[in-house]
């Protein structure tokens, strides 16, 4: 049987039961053989940072990422110095600001960076986040004309407000001083008319930093006042009236929650940022994010995983289904009463966002499979009156996962004859491009977004139109990216070997995300014992194999599946891909697999 080569498949498979191409990942020999001399790898974990592309160079830095090896400098955005010349000028003045944010935990966390920076600095920042459902994403008129009717002279835009030129137009108008601090696309090389825009993704911004999230912009730009106000001479001896300079180190935890939760590239800086955050964050000193914790009845160092899957579900909850400022004020209180009172809301409006998340899905499953369009389709759009706009994004990423395609999720709101939409595509399929030009065809009221994700409204009696026009649009991208759609393994494993070293061994790569995809592990002929449906559609199972060896696994959400199918049989040996995670309940200190595909022998 072959153990590689992409003709045929790792391990010989060519189709899964998920219908995708096994495939070894690509590495230079020698370069993994210098990783290994250099640094003293295990050849597996050496192979591994070769694949990804880590140079020999680069290997120290990858493997050690710190903030004084990788801080870029803040003068190399362009706007930063004048953003920093401007805030430092209007804390010096006291004039009256206002931070204005998006509802997600980038704009959260962006947002109680700065609260806290001008905290430290003696002045209260206010909070300012749109309603997801009134107000939709973003600086507006109205907001602005609210803002200054209530007094402000000067809003910092953070995570929103570079392609908000309506808005922007409003506020020089009236006289409303703006700073945007974003890292959305822009559409065109226009540069709104603003007192200072940052941006790495500016038209003319050469920092090399465009993978960045607001959050991560939003920490540069602390170094940048910083650096502003220690020219000014603003800090000094506390006994002689001065004020001791911010150590911009505490606030690594918020700089990390954005990079992680916006799925940004973890790469270079952005790396540094989530590796030195997660540190940060172990010590549990946000009362925010130790009342989250405390709720959700976690405990132990932070991860990727409990940013993704315990903090950032529970902050993001706010702007979905609640009051759109709860997940910033929580990030940005210093009360620990008040956190936990917060916390409480949040966990209790998460988990009203999965039982409205579970119930469009269901339905959006339903419609693609009797009404709306056949699940062979080269695309996926699927409307429902009422469906909650708040979870229509999520619903399209489940739907993606489910059948390896685009997916547009429409909720309609009959009253005001619009849908609102939000897409999730496939990699090689650029859905933010078709949208674009399903708008410029006139059959949208607005869209827009980027290869991976994309928003739009429409008008209900489109929708039919649209869908025909996206699927004829992105036939040929789909087409070859499901022929591309691979699973990469990184390394054969035994279930003996597949164990706590190796887990370990591999962890020196973390933090996973873009950019950094966190190994993929294969086992060849493994059998399943003592299968387990499990609440929510997941799988629980022992594999063993010929080594004597036993490994516990776990596939979530394969429920109707073949591959949930397969995996509740025992008898007949099967080939199993995934992820090692480490299982560390009472104090165990074992691992467990989180099965990514199942391939059978007879049928690859």
């Amino acid at each position: 049987m072959a153990d590689g080569g992409a003709s045929f498949g790792y391990l010989g498979v060519t189709r899964s039961l998920s219908g995708r191409l096994w495939r070894e990942r690509a590495a230079d020999a020698e370069l993994v053989r210098r990783h290994q001399l250099s640094h003293g790898l295990s050849e597996p974990l050496a192979r591994a940072l070769a694949a990804r592309g880590v140079t020999a160079e680069a290997a120290e830095t990858y493997l050690n990422p710190t903030l004084k090896a990788l801080f870029p400098d803040p003068s190399s955005f362009t706007d930063m110095d004048r953003a920093a010349e401007i805030l430092v000028d209007a804390l010096e003045r006291k004039r009256p600001l206002v931070v204005f944010a998006d509802y997600d935990v980038d704009g959260a966390s962006s947002a109680a960076q700065l609260v806290r920076w001008f905290r430290a600095m003696g002045q209260d920042l206010p909070i300012y986040v749109p309603d997801r459902i009134l107000e939709g994403y973003g600086p507006s008129p109205a907001a602005f004309k609210r803002l200054k009717a209530e007094g402000a002279e000067l809003v910092i835009t953070v995570d929103c407000g570079a392609a908000a030129h309506d808005a922007l137009a409003c506020a020089a108008d009236i006289g409303l001083e703006v700073v945007v601090i974003d890292h959305h696309l822009m559409r065109g090389e226009e540069i709104p008319h603003v007192a200072a825009l940052v941006n790495p993704n500016r038209p003319d911004d050469t920092s090399g930093q465009g993978h960045l999230a607001a959050a991560g912009v939003t920490f540069v730009l602390l170094a940048a006042l910083n650096r502003e106000a220690r020219r000014r001479g603003l800090f000094g001896v506390p006994s002689q009236g001065g004020r001791i300079e911010p150590d911009l180190r505490q606030w690594l935890d918020l700089a990390a929650m954005g990079a992680i939760c916006d799925v940004t590239e973890l790469r270079g800086f952005n790396r540094a940022l989530a590796a030195q955050g997660l540190k940060v964050m172990s010590g549990w000193r946000n009362p925010g994010l130790k009342a989250l914790m405390d709720v959700a009845k976690s405990e132990g160092p932070s991860s990727v995983f409990h940013v993704g899957f315990i903090l950032g579900p529970r902050i993001n909850a706010g702007g979905r289904i609640g009051r759109a400022d709860l997940g910033a004020r929580l990030l940005s209180t210093d009360d620990a009463g008040e956190a936990a009172a917060l916390a409480e809301e949040l966990d209790g409006l998460n988990a009203s966002r999965k039982e409205v998340e579970r119930e469009v899905t269901e339905a959006a499953i339903a419609h693609i499979e009797t009404e709306s369009n056949a699940p062979d389709a080269p695309m996926l759009l699927v409307a429902q009156d009422d469906w909650h706009a708040g979870v229509i994004g999520i619903v399209a990423g489940r739907l993606r996962e489910k059948y390896r395609k685009p997916v547009v999720v429409v909720g309609i709101d009959r009253a005001a004859n619009v849908g609102k939409g939000s897409g999730r595509s496939q990699p090689g399929v650029n859905l933010g491009r078709a949208v674009q030009a399903a708008y410029d065809e006139g059959l949208l009221l607005a869209g827009g977004g980027h290869a991976m994700a994309a928003g739009l409204s429409v008008r209900p009696d489109t929708i039919p139109e649209l869908r025909a026009f996206l699927c004829e649009r992105l036939a040929a991208e789909t087409q070859i990216a499901a022929a591309e759609d691979a699973l990469e393994i990184d390394a054969l494993v035994a279930t003996r070997g597949a164990d706590r070293a190796l887990w370990q061994d591999f962890q020196r790569m973390a933090p996973f995300g873009p950019g950094n995809v966190e190994p993929s592990f294969a086992l060849a002929d493994v059998r399943v014992e003592r299968p387990m449906a499990l609440r929510g559609g997941h799988v629980r199972v022992t594999l063993t194999d010929s080594s004597g060896g036993r490994l516990k696994a776990v596939a979530w959400r394969v429920e109707g599946s073949e591959t949930g199918a397969r995996l509740m049989t025992e008898g007949g040996a099967i080939h199993v891909a995934g992820k090692l995670k480490p299982d560390d309940w009472q104090g165990r200190q074992g691992v467990e697999l989180e099965i990514e595909d199942v391939a059978d022998p007879r049928r690859i």
